[in-house]
C-alpha cells in the first residue's frame, strides 16, 4: 500500500485520510481518552484535525499516522512526528493518541518506538521530544519506555505539559 510509512510487529502506521473521521471520531469524542487533551472533537473538528495533519505531511514530510492492526485492518489510534514550539525552539514531537478498548496492550509504546527511530533515520533529526500532559502518568510511561528522559516542565496549551526528550 503506497501510504503505508512503517510496519511494527503489529501494526501498520499509514497515512491519515479524510475517510478515517469516523474512527478518529471514536477518540476524540470519548472524554476519557480525551482527559488530558483541551476538549473532545465533534465531526467538524474530526476532520479539520485531518486537514491539519494532511497539510503537514505537506509542509514536513511527516505527521501523524493512522495506526492498525497488521492482521486484521483495526484501527487502533494514531502515532507519529509533528513540529512543535517549546519555549521558542522549533522541535519534532512525537505524539500518539488509541483508543481506549487498545490501552494497556502496548500499542502506543510500540508504535512511539517505531517512530522515534523512524524520525532518526528517515529525517536524519539529532533529537525528538514528546509533550504528554504532567498528569498523564501513562503516556509518560510510553515516553520512558522508549528511551526518552524528563528534560523539565513547562506552562503550554493552558497546562503543565512533562518535556521528554532523546538525543541520537
Amino acid at each position: 500500500m503506497k501510504d503505508t510509512i512503517m510496519k511494527t510487529d503489529r501494526m501498520i502506521l499509514r497515512k491519515m485520510r479524510r475517510d478515517d473521521a469516523e474512527n478518529l471520531l471514536e477518540i476524540f469524542s470519548d472524554p476519557t481518552a480525551m482527559e488530558y487533551y483541551p476538549s473532545t472533537k465533534n465531526e467538524k473538528q474530526t476532520l479539520q484535525w485531518i486537514d491539519w495533519t494532511l497539510e503537514n505531511y505537506e509542509k514536513h514530510g511527516t505527521g501523524l499516522w493512522v495506526a492498525e492492526h497488521k492482521q486484521t485492518g483495526e484501527f487502533l489510534g494514531q502515532c507519529g512526528i509533528v513540529p512543535q514550539e517549546v519555549e521558542g525552539s522549533d522541535e519534532m514531537e512525537i505524539g500518539y493518541l488509541f483508543k481506549r478498548s487498545v490501552w494497556k496492550n502496548g500499542y502506543a509504546t510500540e508504535a512511539a518506538s517505531a517512530c522515534k527511530q523512524y524520525g532518526f533515520e528517515a529525517f536524519h533529526l539529532k533529537k525528538i521530544v514528546s509533550l504528554p500532559d504532567a498528569k498523564n502518568l501513562p503516556s509518560r510511561k510510553v515516553a520512558e519506555r522508549i528511551g526518552m528522559t524528563l528534560e523539565k516542565t513547562i506552562h503550554k496549551w493552558g497546562k503543565e505539559i512533562a518535556v521528554y526528550s532523546v538525543y541520537r
